[in-house]
């Protein structure tokens, strides 16, 4: 089997779209299958993953996400592809790189498979630009329409595709490196960092993006409403300076960005996870806070329904619903073992959403597409 896949965003970017890209290119090594990755070209020196083949696209910066460049392929990409010879083609939620890569494909005879990983739609309204979302979905639908197939991180998403008239759509569920998310990577060290020095108070912890939508600033509710919390932010983002000031005078420490063994610590280290994000089209960052033994608390957004059952290990609540953040994150501190008990819960079922059966799951909708077969996912 040989795949071709398009991305629109790439290494050395780091995001939830290539954290996924990169476990599904090791997978695919892991199970000897060749592939190569179309992608804009965000460095010259990146010409190789592991030994397979990027296929660089030039492009210019978006003016409102400074970090991607985009720019449509070009008659060397379409040579390139036609040398690997690809039996199927992948585009990871085509947008301006995978639209073009759809008719390459097509122009092929390559079967085509679409999964969807970022939801402009709402992302334009915290951009005031939130005229745009029928042209997005028309665009969306467009372009996964044109696939032969389209997969949805999560059932909230899959009904919304449905919704705004994609016609077919599977489920790809999202998974967790339950040995690298870990509660043994806790450590009195990275809690003292976390807390600024004040390790016996309750650690809520956010780690993603620092921007607008993810409504980060909703959290200082929290510290203000519960006595002895405080509030570690992991990452960075066009946002920080905004929310630096949001949050002066509290007890929020703005971390910055960790990655590797410090971030699974900072995960470990923590106690309450908590994410007030406004959009989000799964959100992989409440299955690793979850698999390092954390309860979150978390906004309806992406798979959040999938993955949190209240009480248990975690608690909902709606979109801007600032009084229910706050009486989750009570509810699991109102009694001492509480917290203990429901992040232990929370390991329980990540350890259940291992990485690899979600690729494999992946990978026999390949063959089924390349088989003209009805995908069994």
């Amino acid at each position: 089997m040989r795949v071709a896949l398009f991305t629109e965003t790439f290494l050395p970017k780091v995001d939830g779209i290539v954290t996924v890209l990169i476990l599904l290119m090791d997978h695919l090594i892991k199970r000897d299958i060749e592939f190569v990755v179309v992608a804009p070209k965000l460095s010259d020196d990146l010409t190789q993953y592991r030994g397979r083949s990027v296929i660089g696209v030039p492009g210019v910066r978006l003016p409102i996400y400074p970090e991607l460049r985009v720019g449509p392929p070009t008659l060397h990409t379409y040579r390139e592809l036609k040398r690997f010879q690809p039996d199927i083609a992948h585009f990871i939620h085509p947008a301006l790189v995978g639209t073009a890569g759809l008719m390459m494909a097509k122009r092929l005879d390559v079967p085509t498979l679409a999964s969807f990983h970022l939801d402009l739609a709402t992302m334009v309204q915290y951009f005031g630009l939130g005229f745009l979302e029928p042209v997005i979905w028309w665009y969306t639908r467009t372009n996964f329409n044109a696939a032969d197939y389209a997969l949805a991180p999560s059932r909230r998403t899959q009904e919304a595709m449905l919704r705004h008239g994609v016609r077919q759509v599977g489920l790809w569920r999202r998974g967790v490196n339950a040995d690298l998310f870990h509660p043994r990577y806790a450590s009195a060290a990275m809690r003292a960092r976390l807390s600024d020095g004040h390790p016996d108070d309750t650690i809520l912890l956010y780690v993603g993006r620092l921007s607008h939508e993810k409504q980060i600033d909703k959290i200082r509710a929290v510290l203000d409403g519960v006595p002895e919390t405080r509030l570690a932010v992991v990452g960075d983002g066009p946002a920080r300076d905004d929310l630096q000031a949001h949050f002066a005078g509290s007890r929020a420490n703005f971390v910055g960005y960790l990655r590797g063994e410090e971030l699974y610590s900072a995960f470990a280290s923590a106690d309450i996870f908590v994410f007030p994000s406004a959009m989000e089209t799964f959100g992989l960052v409440l299955v690793e806070a979850m698999a390092s033994g954390l309860p979150v608390v978390t906004a309806r957004v992406g798979g959040a329904d999938d993955m949190v059952r209240p009480g248990v290990n975690g608690y909902l609540f709606n979109v801007g619903d600032t009084r229910a953040m706050i009486d989750g994150v009570r509810a699991i501190l109102s009694e001492p073992s509480k917290r203990r008990v429901m992040g232990r819960n929370a390991r329980l079922y990540a350890e259940t959403q291992a990485w690899p059966a979600m690729m494999d799951e992946l990978i026999t909708c390949y063959a089924d597409l390349i088989a003209g077969r009805p995908p069994s996912i």
